[in-house]
């Protein structure tokens, strides 16, 4: 089998997940539209693929409902105003900042690499290195114990 016609293997239901829960936060800071109905929406969208519904809600939710205190915990290791950020750099940090701090058993390499891939997916062209630096530091923070026990 050649390059050409070789798949790309098929993505978790949670990697879907966390992209799709990207999107809503994404829209839900650049039109303040309620994540309810963002959820909904989604929710009733048939052509997205298979995704794990219950962990996508929990993501979107969580990282609206904790935003002020995920933009507080992530704001001492950025080098930059938070309104200088690109709106998608900004909503991976925060879903990273929210899975770091409210997902235990998801271990935090899986998710910073989860970050990164959304980062390199969705972002600019470095982007992916910003947000690996920031949740590197946040981790250090967050999951002390975790890190340190590499």
């Amino acid at each position: 089998m050649n390059d050409q016609t070789a798949k790309a293997p098929a993505k978790s239901a949670r990697r879907r997940a966390r992209e799709l829960a990207l999107q809503g936060i994404y829209q839900w800071r650049m039109t303040g539209e309620d994540t309810s109905e963002i959820d909904k929406v989604t929710r009733a969208e048939k052509s997205l693929g298979r995704y794990d519904v219950e962990f996508f809600s929990q993501l979107l939710r969580g990282v609206v409902d904790h935003n002020e205190v995920l933009v507080s915990a992530l704001a001492p290791h950025l080098d930059r105003d938070i309104n200088e950020l690109s709106p998608i750099e900004f909503s991976v940090l925060l879903l990273g900042a929210y899975e770091l701090s409210r997902h235990p058993e998801v271990p935090y390499r899986v998710v910073i690499n989860e970050a990164v891939e959304l980062a390199k997916t969705f972002g600019g062209t470095d982007g992916h290195k910003f947000v690996n630096g920031v949740l590197d530091k946040l981790a250090a923070q967050v999951r002390a114990v975790e890190v340190n026990a590499k």
